[in-house]
């Protein structure tokens, strides 16, 4: 793929709508079963504990600003083990990134907006979308999420808006009916979708911005948009939905969204939520398909990466049909296995890179 460096206020916009992912319908229920009618103050303390890890990200970032997240593994490991790492943080990646994304997509389409058809349908077909767009390269990727990205927010605004009218502030009460103890958990799950795969935008990030040096403030602007937008959607859910429901359903957001009435005639809009979901998921995709292949061609020094790109998006499709057998499974994994993974991914990573840059500094200055 052709180098292309990225503005900073692309690199704001790409940051924006990969923290909005997939956690815009799924993140609500997880926060409400967990911290009930608290899950907004749960969300808050999400975003503190996301933002201190995406400050270790961007202190290793900044650290090395010509190189992308496997060449620093190489730098820092040494050729083999760092290629092997760097190998390993892909695959992994790639397994509970896009493919589990797009098994998500397909089970949202088949239960809320077309029952009858096969999943397997669904997939291909946004999958094949996403290889694509992917292949053309980082630049129009860029560019379409500029386009995309002022529909997003002017959906979502409005969305926001039509729903005050709906809002009960009771449902928000008791306030710490049970104590602060189910808040961090909460936290923790909200940064765990959130903010800690931000560790794969080390592969664009800020060896491809065209101002490395002023990289990480698009970042932190990008996020923060972001997570404010998911904090408020977990907070309409609760005040317009209440806790118990929140936390019972699946996909609240879209439920949130059918509560929109205007005088009986503006109504039944939830569309507008599955189609600001579909949106930051392509690009949510297509940056996580783009990444790996990338990182890919890197380690095993293919110069003509377009080449892996199709077939990685068909085995990607393959995968994500059956990846879960079932809805319950999914959850079931979301539960246990979802944070620690992107605990060690996340944030133990970028603090074992941090700690061997900090001994070789260490030892360059006593050799001196």
């Amino acid at each position: 793929m052709p180098e292309y460096k990225i503005s900073l206020p692309q690199l704001m916009i790409v940051t924006a709508m990969f923290t909005i992912g997939s956690g815009i319908l799924l993140v609500p229920s997880g926060m409400a079963s967990i911290a009930k009618q608290d899950a907004w103050i749960a969300a808050l303390i999400g975003v503190l504990f996301g933002f201190i890890t995406l400050s270790v990200q961007m202190l290793l970032a900044r650290m090395y600003p010509e190189k992308n997240l496997t060449q620093i593994c190489e730098a820092l490991l040494g050729k083999w083990v760092g290629k092997a790492v760097g190998f390993v943080f892909l695959v992994t990646f790639f397994l509970c990134g896009p493919t589990t994304v797009l098994q998500e997509i397909g089970t949202f389409v088949t239960i809320q907006m077309m029952p009858e058809t096969p999943i397997e349908a669904i997939i291909i077909l946004f999958g094949v979308i996403v290889a694509l767009g992917s292949r053309l390269g980082l630049e129009v990727l860029t560019r379409s999420t500029e386009l995309m990205f002022p529909w997003v927010l002017f959906l979502f605004t409005a969305m926001t808006l039509l729903l005050l009218s709906e809002v009960k502030l009771e449902q928000a009460l008791p306030i710490l009916e049970f104590g602060a103890a189910p808040l961090f958990p909460a936290g923790l799950s909200f940064a765990s979708v959130v903010f800690f795969p931000h560790i794969i935008l080390l592969m664009i990030y800020p060896a491809s911005a065209n101002h490395p040096e002023q990289a990480h403030k698009a970042v932190y602007i990008g996020t923060l948009i972001g997570s404010i937008m998911l904090v408020i959607i977990v907070a309409l859910t609760i005040l317009v939905l209440g806790p118990n429901i929140t936390a019972e359903s699946i996909y609240p957001s879209y439920l949130l969204a059918q509560k929109i009435n205007i005088g009986n005639f503006l109504q039944r809009i939830e569309a507008v939520m599955a189609i600001m979901w579909f949106i930051s998921l392509f690009f949510r995709i297509s940056l996580y398909l783009y990444m790996i292949v990338a990182g890919l061609s890197q380690i095993f020094g293919i110069k003509n990466s377009q080449a892996l790109m199709l077939p990685t998006g068909w085995i990607m499709v393959t995968m994500a049909v059956f990846i879960y057998p079932n809805v319950a499974y999914r959850q079931s994994w979301d539960a246990k296995v979802w944070i620690p993974f992107t605990l060690v991914i996340g944030v133990l990573l970028p603090l074992l890179l941090l700690g061997l840059h900090g001994i070789r500094k260490l030892r360059s200055r006593k050799s001196a």
